[in-house]
């Protein structure tokens, strides 16, 4: 993470740090890139105006040599023209303070989910009853048996099984699954819920996919 303001970085390793993340801080823009070459990095969170080297000088040369690793954004600066040259230089996202640490660590999670890297090992498995949601892997498994999904199955299921019992509305899967171009106004959510349903609760007497009407879809095992 890239913040010169040692109260903020402190209050942001402590919070991520209480989530299972390893939070490495640096104060200046070329402190960051020497420390980048030193140990592998899952996320990038930069401020712009730091030290020496800004945020987006810094931004430009991670992705001169790193298409992969997500970039996001965290700065006073809240202007079109900065988020614009953020994103044209390889940003994948862009937070503007103050912000709330409950935001950025959902759009830290969204980033990590998109490009396939590590979350905290308390997130990578869910168990829901006998049903195994493994993300790390791709993988799920009820009762000890592989289910094949498709991706999107996959992800629809990841995001119900990470609510732990919390109904996901259709505006938040829409998001988070098909992105936020996403018609509402189409049944896709409802057919892919029935896709889940034939797979995972087909056979067993234990249902696991269940609606709560006006709130959304939920797991939780129902006798």
């Amino acid at each position: 993470m890239l913040e010169d303001d040692p109260k903020l970085a402190n209050e942001i390793s402590q919070y991520f740090n209480s989530k299972g993340y390893e939070c490495d801080t640096a104060f200046d823009g070329m402190l960051l890139l020497q420390k980048r070459k030193k140990s592998a990095t899952d996320i990038y969170i930069l401020d712009i105006n730091v030290p020496l080297l800004n945020g987006l000088q810094v931004c430009r040369q991670i992705r001169e040599e790193d298409k992969g690793t997500p970039i996001l954004m965290l700065t006073a600066f809240g202007d079109v023209s900065d988020k614009v040259e953020a994103l044209h230089l390889g940003a994948d996202d862009y937070m503007v303070k103050p912000f709330h640490f409950d935001e950025l660590f959902a759009r830290v999670n969204a980033l990590l989910r998109r490009s396939g890297r590590p979350q905290t090992e308390e997130e990578e498995i869910v168990t829901i009853d006998d049903l195994v949601v493994n993300s790390s892997q791709m993988m799920v498994t009820r009762a000890g048996k592989v289910i094949e999904l498709t991706p999107k199955e996959f992800k629809l299921l990841e995001l119900l099984a990470k609510a732990k019992g919390r109904p996901v509305s259709k505006q938040t899967i829409s998001e988070q699954v098909w992105d936020i171009n996403f018609d509402t106004g189409t049944n896709t959510i409802e057919v892919y819920i029935n896709f889940l349903r034939n797979k995972v609760d087909k056979g067993h007497a234990v249902k696991l996919i269940n609606t709560r009407p006006g709130f959304g879809y939920y797991l939780k095992a129902n006798n």
